[in-house]
């Protein structure tokens, strides 16, 4: 077992795109498509073991599902040279890819989920980055001591 610390992170996906329970039944994806840097910066920040609280966006209501890992890091993600993705980036090069990913793993769905509103209610925007107003970043890193407290809620539930 390492001794290094993990990170934690929150990832989202619309889940009529991708959702938990695709995760679940593939045990393993790709986390491909990001095309903001901040967002891809992070994920380049990413170590394997990290885990990511998976968020589904763009749904009533939006929230924290489930939990995942991160399992292999500094991939080139395969849809910025596709010329038929939606990702493809005409300015990437494959000799300098532009866009990065990581592969996770499915470790759990929660029984309930902690709703955007429930956690905007609980921490400020300083506090987690996810309730800031027009933030719009489909990756962030999560305090640890704010990761942990969201774990023992949601394993309670």
């Amino acid at each position: 077992m390492s001794d290094k610390e993990i990170s934690y992170w929150l990832m989202k996906s619309e889940p009529d795109a991708y959702s938990i329970k695709d995760l679940e039944k593939e045990k393993e994806t790709l986390w491909d498509g990001i095309r903001n840097y901040q967002a891809r910066n992070f994920m380049r920040s990413m170590e394997i073991g990290d885990q990511a609280f998976f968020y589904h966006s763009n749904t009533k209501p939006p929230g924290i599902v489930g939990l995942m890992e991160i399992v292999e890091k500094n991939l080139i993600d395969p849809f910025q040279f596709d010329e038929n993705s939606k990702y493809f980036d005409k300015s990437s090069k494959r000799d300098n890819p532009r866009w990065d990913c990581v592969k996770t793993k499915y470790i759990c769905e929660f029984k309930n989920i902690v709703t955007l509103k429930e956690l905007s209610q609980t921490y400020t925007s300083e506090e987690l980055t996810l309730v800031r107003k027009g933030n719009r970043l489909s990756i962030m890193p999560i305090n640890k001591a704010i990761a942990l407290e969201l774990l023992i809620k949601l394993k309670k539930n």
